[in-house]
């Protein structure tokens, strides 16, 4: 479930439409949880889905970590990619704020942590990445996991509007972490090891 401080707007001709905030979210806000609704597809599934349905599965699902596709009930599925996210997958099925996002203002995340299959170009952001890769999640793993536990506390600080959703157990989990950082899972958990793995240019 998207952060209910949202809607979807029309951004521009290269973006069309993605999720704004309609409130202050402030950094550290629980901006999307994975929750009882939205759709798993195995593999199998995915392949023998109609086709003219397989290709909207295949444009707004992300792929989890064992392979599944998972397709956001919500307006979760139009956030869209910028190599300078304002939220942040971690590895306990919740996204984050890694800074306060003003009305109007887009909710984005970084694609690289989504499992893509093959890579893809996407908008100049003036940033060294240029395209998303498969395997981005191995390479810049270390970096990402250093910027979830710098951002990590705030989570404790604020409102959390989406805190009902995560398990008991995995928020227990989630805050010892918090409180001990060496005990902080690696992002590289989400990864799916695809068959073809193409190496990213950094």
């Amino acid at each position: 479930m998207i952060h209910p401080d949202t809607e979807i707007r029309f951004i521009n001709k290269e973006k069309a439409y993605g999720v704004v905030a309609t409130k202050l979210i402030p950094k550290g806000t629980i901006t999307w949880v994975q929750d009882d609704l939205d759709q798993i597809f195995s593999r199998d599934e995915a392949a023998n889905l109609n086709p003219f349905i397989k290709k909207y599965l295949d444009t707004y699902s992300f792929i989890n970590k064992y392979g599944e596709m998972v397709l956001c009930w919500d307006n979760g599925k139009f956030v869209n990619h910028s190599f300078k996210p304002s939220c942040f997958s971690t590895p306990y099925d919740f996204e984050i704020a890694i800074r306060d996002i003003f009305p109007g203002e887009e909710l984005t995340d970084d694609y690289g942590y989504l499992n893509v299959e093959k890579p893809f170009d996407v908008i100049d952001e003036g940033t060294d990445r240029k395209k998303v890769f498969p395997n981005d999640i191995v390479t810049f793993h270390k970096e990402w996991d250093d910027l979830i536990k710098e951002n990590a506390p705030k989570v404790l600080e604020v409102e959390q509007l989406l805190l009902d959703l995560i398990p008991k157990e995995t928020w227990n989990e989630f805050v010892n972490a918090v409180h001990n950082p060496d005990q902080m899972k690696s992002i590289l958990e989400c990864h799916y090891p695809h068959d073809i793995q193409i190496n990213s240019a950094t």
